[in-house]
């Protein structure tokens, strides 16, 4: 029999206990060994919890328990669970997390560490929640030479934007109803500014690219300068903005990652996406571009996945050799950003076509309902994004917006 602890219990953890106990008996023949939780540590109290029995708040207990062979941990951030998990893996428990932060700045250590101690650090929970992707990348697709992987997220910055985008809501209003329904923090500013998008495709650029990408590497934009107004272009354009979060192999064999708001055009499956729903495009020689889409968050969604992951450790004998990457000590393999050609909408104020003519060439302009007489939106030719920002500084107006084009098939 394999003994879990869970650490934490929160939305995710009693999520977790609640999954494992609803579906024991599925998940038992899944692992094809006996499973049950022996503890699940908190600071807190819960004396009415069905699972009082089983609550610690010592993790030493957990740690030195030669029963516990997997360990669960869903509380997040760096300050405990970092010391926790590498602890665990030090004593030889594999160790299954739903923590995006954990995952993004520590992985490389934590897969070695896993190597070294002949057991197994899973993540599938920490990109995508329900949407099985970590998976498939190092599995599924291994046949594959991966090209790029781009996606929606993050479920509150979706949410946000199909509420401009469906009721016309300005972007202030949109995200208090976010934090009023639970799905946005009191500070948003992790969603908002694309921190948690940032991480999720760290880990997917690791996975894929092989070594480790850090976040601090990785050029990061939010949502909170677009407005209604540009979504209102988008519609007009044929498409629609989403936070995306992408990597792709440039020509020069390296790697760029990014977070940025981008037009998606209605062809790409991506600018469908509403709600709090998430979906990730994988591009790859073989299947040329495959889609995952599902709750990208959530107690249950997110559960599904950890207790997904804690049947596959107990399965286990050896160590993944296919979930992992190399650590990284500089950025050398990161391209530049402002090297990379897109095309870009702009929203300006005060500016005359004839001098959008003469640094840009010729444009696509758009309008919407409502369009101000002295104000122009243009999608610019495709250039080096270092060439578009000299070029938009030249014309000297109001810039009220730009937004980059998604291109990456």
């Amino acid at each position: 029999m394999s003994k879990i602890a869970v650490l934490g219990y929160g939305v995710v953890g009693s999520g977790t206990v609640e999954l494992f106990y609803k579906n024991k008996d599925k998940i038992i023949r899944s692992a094809g060994t006996d499973l049950d939780i022996k503890y699940i540590l908190d600071i807190r109290d819960f004396p009415d919890s069905p699972y009082a029995n089983k609550f610690t708040k010592d993790f030493d207990q957990i740690v030195n328990d030669p029963e516990v062979t997997i360990v669960a941990e869903v509380i997040g951030g760096l300050k405990f669970s970092y010391g926790y998990v590498k602890a665990c893996l030090e004593k030889g428990k594999s160790v299954v997390t739903s923590n995006k932060e954990l995952v993004a700045e520590k992985g490389a250590e934590l897969l070695k560490l896993a190597s070294e101690h002949g057991c197994n650090f899973l993540f599938e929970a920490s990109t995508g929640g329900a949407i099985p992707i970590i998976r498939p990348l190092h599995q599924c697709l291994a046949a594959n030479d991966i090209t790029a992987i781009a996606g929606i997220l993050n479920g509150t910055t979706n949410f946000i934007i199909t509420k401009m985008i469906n009721e016309n809501m300005a972007f202030g209003d949109a995200l208090a109803l976010a934090q009023k329904l639970g799905y946005a923090e009191q500070d948003p500013t992790a969603d908002i500014e694309g921190h948690d998008a940032c991480r999720k495709i760290c880990i997917l650029a690791s996975l894929a690219f092989g070594k480790h990408v850090y976040p601090k590497w990785v050029h990061c934009e939010g949502i909170s300068a677009v407005t209604l107004e540009d979504v209102m272009y988008a519609e007009s354009w044929g498409g629609a903005v989403k936070l995306i979060g992408s990597v792709k192999r440039t020509d020069d064999g390296k790697i760029l990652p990014m977070v940025r708001p981008a037009f998606v055009c209605d062809n790409n499956q991506l600018s469908h996406i509403s709600d709090v729903f998430n979906g990730i495009m994988v591009y790859g020689d073989a299947v040329d571009e495959v889609m995952f889409y599902g709750r990208g968050a959530g107690k249950l969604p997110t559960a599904s996945a950890i207790v997904a992951d804690i049947a596959d450790a107990a399965k286990m004998t050896v160590t993944s050799i296919s979930q992992t990457w190399e650590d990284s000590s500089d950025d050398s393999f990161i391209a530049d950003y402002r090297d990379d050609v897109v095309s870009v909408y702009v929203r300006v104020k005060g500016v005359p076509a004839e001098k959008i003519s003469a640094a840009f060439g010729t444009v696509e302009y758009l309008s919407r309902e409502g369009q101000p007489a002295d104000e122009l939106a243009f999608i610019s030719p495709a250039m080096k994004e270092r060439d578009f920002d000299a070029k938009l500084e030249a014309i000297d107006g109001e810039v009220l917006g730009r937004i980059r084009v998604l291109e990456l098939e």
